[in-house]
């Protein structure tokens, strides 16, 4: 968990920083690619987790 937090603060950072100077979407690019890859990351992990009660 402490993983997907610190890749959530990247991603928004590399999101604020490429918003804000300019010449630099790549990094807004970056940012949200991240955040999309966390995301599926921890759903899929969450799905994994699951297991039926017998």
């Amino acid at each position: 968990m402490v993983l997907f937090l610190l890749v959530v603060i990247v991603a928004i950072a590399l999101g604020i920083v490429g918003i804000v100077v300019e010449g630099m979407l790549y990094l807004l690019a970056i940012g949200v690619l991240l955040l999309i890859a966390d995301v599926v990351y921890l759903t899929l992990r969450s799905v994994r987790s699951r297991r039926p009660v017998s």
